[in-house]
C-alpha cells in the first residue's frame, strides 16, 4: 500500500511539472502576461496622440491610425497615450473615460512587464510636444530592453512627397479651376514650424500652386493665406484642417462662425467657401505613413 502511495505521488510530481513547463512557453497578448517569472517577452506599440475631445473625429483618425498599426503588426499589443492632460481630464469627467498621459503609460507598461516598446507619435512634425515625448522615453528607456521612437508624420523628404500626394488625392474632387484648397496648420514657435513652408514647396513642385498652407497660431497666417488666394484670382476658397484629427481648432478657428475664423474672414472678403472637417489620420495614405514609420523604427532594434 505504502508503494502504491509513493507511486501516486511521484506521477502527480511529474504531471505538475509538465504543467509548469508549458506554462511558460505560452505567449500571451493580455496587459499581465509577463507578471510571472520566465513568462513570454512583451511587445508593445504605444501610439501616442496630442488628444481631442471630439469622440466622432478621434475615432475616425487616432482610432484609424491605431488599427491601422495593429492591422500591420499583429505580433504587438497597441496600446494609446496623449501628451494633453487637459485633454485627458475632459474625457475623464464627462464621460469616464480613461486615457493614460505618457508617463502613466510607461509605468503600465513596466508594472506590465512589457520587454520591448516602440514609441509612434502621431504628430505632424517634431516640434514642442515630440521634444517632450523624447524627454519621456529617455527617462524610462533603461527599463525596458529595447526601446524605439517613430518619426512623426514629416520627417524625411519622402514623407512630404507622400503627404502631397495623398492630400491631393483626398481632396482631388474640390480641386477644380478657380479654387484655392487651404489647409490650416496649428503653427508653433519651435524651428519645425519650418515643415510648412516646406510643405508649400512640396506641394509647388508637384505642379499644386493652387494649395496653399498656412497656421492658426504662427506664419503663414491667416493673412498670408487670403493675400495668397487674392494674388490667384481665386473665387472659391476650400478649407481643410492640416492636423491629424478634426478638434477644436478646425471645428472653431477654422470652420466656425464666428467673425475672425477662417471660413469667415474668406466669406466676408467675396469669397465662396466650403470648410471640409476631416482631420488627415481619416486619409488611408496618412495612416499608412505612420505604419511605414512604425517599422523603420522595428528596424533599428535588429
Amino acid at each position: 500500500m505504502k508503494k502504491n502511495k509513493k507511486i501516486l505521488a511521484l506521477a502527480a510530481a511529474a504531471a505538475l511539472c509538465l504543467a509548469i513547463l508549458a506554462g511558460c512557453g505560452t505567449r500571451q497578448n493580455t496587459p499581465s502576461s509577463s507578471d510571472e517569472p520566465g513568462g513570454a517577452e512583451k511587445n508593445v506599440i504605444l501610439v501616442v496622440s496630442f488628444g481631442t475631445s471630439y469622440n466622432d473625429s478621434r475615432d475616425k483618425t487616432i482610432g484609424a491610425v491605431e488599427d491601422a498599426i495593429a492591422a500591420a503588426y499583429p505580433d504587438y499589443e497597441v496600446r494609446r497615450a496623449f501628451t494633453s492632460q487637459t485633454i485627458i481630464d475632459i474625457l475623464a469627467e464627462r464621460e469616464g473615460l480613461e486615457i493614460d498621459n505618457v508617463e502613466e503609460a510607461f509605468e503600465r507598461l513596466i508594472a506590465d512587464g512589457v520587454q520591448q516598446v516602440v514609441v509612434q507619435p502621431t504628430h505632424v512634425m517634431s516640434g514642442y510636444e515630440y521634444d517632450d515625448l523624447v524627454a519621456v522615453v529617455e527617462k524610462y528607456r533603461d527599463q525596458f530592453v529595447s526601446v524605439a521612437m517613430g518619426a512623426p508624420l514629416l520627417s524625411s523628404d519622402e514623407d512630404y512627397s507622400r503627404v502631397v500626394e495623398a492630400l491631393c488625392s483626398a481632396t482631388a474632387e474640390q480641386d477644380q479651376d478657380g479654387t484655392a484648397i487651404v489647409f490650416m496648420g496649428h503653427g508653433t514657435e519651435h524651428e519645425a514650424n519650418a515643415s510648412y513652408a516646406k510643405l508649400q514647396d512640396a506641394f509647388n513642385a508637384a505642379g499644386k500652386t493652387n494649395y496653399l498652407v498656412g497656421t492658426v497660431e504662427a506664419a503663414p497666417s491667416l493673412d498670408d493665406m487670403l493675400s495668397a488666394v487674392q494674388a490667384g484670382g481665386y473665387t472659391k476658397v476650400v478649407l481643410q484642417p492640416l492636423m491629424v484629427v478634426a478638434g477644436d481648432h478646425a471645428n472653431n478657428d477654422m470652420a466656425g462662425d464666428e467673425p475672425d475664423s477662417w471660413k469667415s474672414t474668406f466669406a466676408a472678403a467675396g469669397y465662396e467657401v466650403e470648410p471640409v472637417l476631416q482631420g488627415m489620420g481619416e486619409i488611408a495614405d496618412i495612416q499608412q505613413i505612420y505604419v511605414d514609420h512604425v517599422q523603420q523604427a522595428i528596424d533599428t532594434l535588429n
